[in-house]
């Protein structure tokens, strides 16, 4: 049985599904959700707005707060009882879930968001998380 499972998240509804799939396959588990804010470049519209703010930390963590917000409604629509865990950090995404993921037993991510942009950029993460991941991952799309 699963125990503890890391679900990356961004904005997106693949994100969304992930956390939403985490939820109904691993019900007794700890979950904690993690957003990356990534380092700045053309990409990464967020990142670089993040980066140019004058307080590093409190830019991020009001971009995460935004996120986790949406997680936290998913798990009230999904059954409320699970005690969601949230984590910031920073750098490039898929190092940094994959430097977190040997904390957990599974991770669960989403494999691409909206534009098409994302959906390559994103879409490397997941691939370079479920490559290079010391744990299993579960791809959801």
């Amino acid at each position: 049985m699963v125990s503890r499972v890391l679900v990356p998240m961004e904005d997106s509804e693949m994100s969304d599904r992930a956390l939403e799939y985490a939820l109904e396959v691993y019900p007794d588990a700890e979950i904690t959700v993690l957003h990356v804010v990534g380092e700045p470049s053309q990409m990464w519209g967020h990142a670089t707005g993040i980066a140019l703010a004058d307080d590093l930390e409190d830019a991020a963590e009001e971009h995460a707060n935004a996120v986790f917000d949406r997680a936290r409604e998913i798990v009230a629509d999904a059954s409320g009882d699970v005690d969601l865990e949230t984590a910031i950090e920073f750098g490039h995404p898929a190092r940094a879930i994959i430097n977190r993921a040997g904390d957990y037993e599974t991770v669960v991510i989403g494999t691409h968001s909206g534009s098409i942009a994302n959906r390559i950029f994103v879409g490397n993460v997941a691939e370079k998380v479920f490559r290079s991941s010391p744990v299993p991952v579960v791809v959801v799309r």
